[in-house]
This record gives structure tokens, C-alpha cells and sequence, in this order.
């Protein structure tokens, strides 16, 4: 032969197809047995469905197991309810009462029956808000809020209402202020009340004499008619319990006790105001800004400088030029600086940070100090409560000690224990000190895009 020999390759009508070709491989004897077409394509379209119903199957296994795992909340269902007059809007818990503001004034509830004791609605107005706090031996403090921002001041002693001082009242009705937030230290001993003017606001914290309100009131021949009065009250409430609302409404206040007792006022211990914006120095020289200085313990407000507004003004000028194109372009109504509108206070315990003057007498349980910063402001401010009282307050006061922080700061909150205090600021950092020992515990940077808008201990 001329040419050697070749294998001749396979005609196409003998080729195998894909699914076929290694039949025999798995099942030697189905090499005759093989199922006709269409046959076999039903057979591959059922495994086809089923093959998906066993991933769904454990899918839905894998997430049933992911449940199990986790903790679920504890689900919590009304076990009583009971009635009201008018609208219900807030409520506080003190001891064995609940104290429930309504659109109408005030009602008292008991905690175990859940029964009205008395109603307060000599204002005829609505409450927006509660603060209550137990004092023992019968007496609660009660403070409340109405639609119309005036603060009101209760002792609630032996179910009756005594209303001892509507805080902002004023004779003229254009000099109104509004109460924003109030705040009540942990044993009663002080309280803080935030206050909006037409233009401006301010902070006043109050010393509240609980031990002379107990005493007063044991005292006083009012007290025992209160209790009795409260008693066939009560009782008599009960017998009328089937009858409508309304009915018991007007039956519990027809029995509501007339109980004149003068109690001692709080004493306005501070009036904070927020800092005023810096400006130019007034100063000719550096000995007249020393001779501004009280004490050079601690850092100040930043208001004893010797920077001129032409100096501020050049300034400001040579970085608009430089940095133009990175700017905002910002509405020239936008751009005016305001008087901050908002302050965020908190009572702290006494601590490394708060020395108090030499003599007085410093108890560990009761508050030393507050700390406040304004919206828009870098400085927080610590400022004593154990100053001796005067006959006027000083209305300009300076803080005790001054925090200067690199952002303004934002948000703030203060443990349980009030030795740890929380600072968040618009650079999106927090940090955490030590108030007891006076340094930062840690700093934590949040991503820039985030804003912080509160904070809390747990």
C-alpha cells in the first residue's frame, strides 16, 4: 500500500448525544434499556422540579434554624385598664401612684387597684408633660408642664395636690417665657428648668427644700383633714364605680379636700445664659485683659483676648480668597450667627473635676454641680451648686470650669453612677471620661457621613 492505514472516523448518525454517552458507565445493563426521547425529557424536567423544591426545603430550614437562635423580645399585654376624663397625654410613675396628665388638668391613680385617688383641674388646661419623683413618707414631687409652657410645682402628700409655685408666671403676658425642658436630680434635691423668651433663653436651677415640705406638712393641721377627706373619698368613689364618667368625674372632685398650706418656696440658685458670640478686643494692652481674669486655674470663655476685629476681619478675608472655590455659597440670612435657642444640662455627683470651696460640706448622694453646652457651642461649662446664696442672683455668670472641645458639641450623657460622661461632637467623635479621676477613658470616630444625634448609657 502507497498510504498507510487510517482509522475512519464515526459517521454522525452513530454519535452519542451529551446526556447519553456515559450512560452505561452508571448502569451497565440500561445500555439496551434506554428510554425513547420524549420519555426521558419528562423524566429530566420532573428531577428538574424536584431538585428546586429541595433547595427551597432548605432554605426555608436554614432560616427556621436562624430563628430559633435568636432572642426574642418578650411580648407584654395590658393586664388592667381604667377610665380617664378627657384625653390622656402623659404619665409618670412615683411610688404606688400614677400620676396621668390629661386635657383637662391632673389624676392620680393607684398602682395596685389601679382606682382614682383626686384630680387636679384648677387650671383648666391641658398637661403636656410629667416629672415625678418619690420623697418617702407619703410625699411625691410633682412637676408638669401645660400647652401654654408654664412649669408647675405640686407636693403631693397623702393623696392631695398642693401646687407650692408656677415657676414662669409673670403679670405681663409679653414677658412671658416658655418652659422648654426640665429636669429633676436623682433625690429631688435640685431642679433645672430651660426657658425660651421672645428673643432669648436661659437656664435657671432651682434648690427644692424636701426635707422642710415633709415637715411642714406633718405639721400642719391640713394635713390630717386631707388624709380623712381622702379616705371617705376614696371609699365613696368606689360605691359610685358602675355610674358613668362624667358622674364619677364630678363626684371625686366635689370631694377633692380644700387644703391651704403654705409651703416653703424653692430658691433660684443660677440663671445660666448661653455664652455671647467673641468679638474684638477692647483692650489696649495686655495687663488691662489680665486684670479680667479672676483665677488662672482653669481655662475661660475665650473672651480676655487681644485680637482686634480688624485683625479677624483680614483674616477671614485672606481664606475666602485662598479657599473660594471650595466654599459654599450660603445665603447671606443663613450665614448670621444667632443666639443658641437649646442647652443640654445634666446634675453631677461631686467628682475630681468639681472641687468645691473650702467648708462646705459635700455629700456623696447629692449633686455638686451641673455641666451644660449650648447648640452651636465647643465649650462644655461645669458650674457648682454649693455656692453661698445671695439676696440677687447673678445673672452673668461664668462657669466654674470650662471643657473646650474641637467640634461643637452636639449631644451628651451621663451614667447612672454620674462618674462617666459621654461627649458627641459634628466631627462625629465621641469620647468617654472619667469624671472621678479627670481623663478621657476612650475616642471613637464614626464614619465623617454619619451625624449623631443622641447618645445613652446601658
Amino acid at each position: 500500500r502507497k498510504h498507510p492505514l487510517e482509522i475512519p472516523l464515526p459517521s454522525e448518525k452513530d454519535w452519542l448525544k451529551d446526556d447519553e454517552e456515559d450512560f452505561f458507565l452508571q448502569d451497565p445493563k440500561r445500555e439496551r434499556d434506554a428510554l425513547p426521547q420524549p420519555v426521558r425529557m419528562v423524566t429530566k424536567l420532573v428531577m428538574l422540579v424536584f431538585d428546586d423544591a429541595m433547595e427551597i426545603i432548605e432554605r426555608r430550614e436554614r432560616l427556621r434554624e436562624a430563628e430559633k437562635l435568636k432572642v426574642k423580645p418578650t411580648e407584654c399585654f395590658a393586664t388592667a385598664e381604667f377610665q380617664v376624663t378627657g384625653t390622656a397625654t402623659c404619665l409618670a410613675v412615683s411610688g404606688k401612684y400614677i400620676f396621668v396628665g390629661l386635657s383637662v388638668g391632673l389624676a392620680v391613680f393607684k398602682v395596685s387597684d389601679y382606682t382614682k385617688v383626686c384630680a387636679w383641674d384648677a387650671g383648666k388646661t391641658e398637661i403636656c408633660a410629667i416629672h415625678a419623683l418619690d420623697l418617702g413618707n407619703e410625699g411625691h414631687i410633682l412637676f408638669a408642664v401645660d400647652e401654654m409652657g408654664l412649669a408647675y410645682l405640686f407636693c403631693f402628700h397623702k393623696e392631695c395636690f398642693l401646687l407650692i409655685k408656677i415657676l414662669n408666671e409673670v403679670e405681663d403676658i409679653s414677658k412671658r417665657s416658655t418652659c422648654v425642658e426640665l429636669v429633676l436630680s436623682p433625690q429631688g434635691d435640685y431642679a433645672g428648668v430651660l426657658l425660651q423668651g421672645n428673643t432669648k433663653a436661659w437656664l435657671e436651677i432651682y434648690r427644692l427644700p424636701k426635707d422642710s415640705w415633709l415637715k411642714e406638712m406633718e405639721e400642719s393641721p391640713g394635713a390630717a383633714l386631707g388624709l380623712t377627706s381622702g379616705e371617705r373619698r376614696s371609699s365613696q368613689a368606689s360605691a359610685v364605680q358602675t355610674s358613668s364618667i362624667s358622674y364619677c368625674a364630678v363626684f371625686s372632685h366635689s370631694l377633692l379636700p380644700i387644703v391651704d398650706i403654705k409651703l416653703s418656696l424653692p430658691v433660684l440658685l443660677l440663671i445660666v445664659k448661653p455664652p455671647k458670640p467673641i468679638t474684638g478686643s477692647s483692650f489696649k494692652n495686655p495687663l488691662d485683659a489680665l486684670k479680667k481674669v479672676d483665677d488662672d486655674s482653669v481655662l475661660g470663655l475665650g473672651y480676655n483676648h487681644l485680637i482686634k476685629d480688624s485683625q479677624w476681619e483680614q483674616q477671614e478675608a485672606i481664606f475666602c480668597s485662598m479657599y473660594r472655590e471650595y466654599l459654599e455659597v450660603e445665603d447671606e440670612s443663613e450665614s448670621r450667627e444667632e443666639m443658641p435657642r437649646h442647652a443640654t444640662f445634666h446634675f453631677l455627683l461631686p467628682s475630681q473635676i468639681l472641687q468645691v470651696q473650702p467648708g462646705m460640706k459635700v455629700q456623696p448622694d447629692v449633686p455638686a454641680g451641673i455641666s451644660v453646652h449650648w447648640d452651636g457651642s465647643h465649650n462644655l461649662c461645669f458650674y457648682l451648686l454649693n455656692h453661698p446664696l445671695k439676696e440677687k442672683v447673678d445673672s452673668d455668670l461664668n462657669p466654674d470650669v470650662v471643657w473646650p472641645c474641637a467640634a461643637p458639641i452636639v449631644c451628651s450623657a451621663v451614667s447612672s453612677c454620674s462618674r462617666y460622661l459621654a461627649l458627641a461632637c459634628e466631627d462625629a467623635a465621641i469620647t468617654i471620661w472619667d469624671k472621678q479621676l479627670g481623663y478621657p477613658l476612650s475616642v471613637t470616630t464614626i464614619l465623617e457621613e454619619r451625624l449623631i444625634r443622641s447618645i445613652h448609657f446601658l
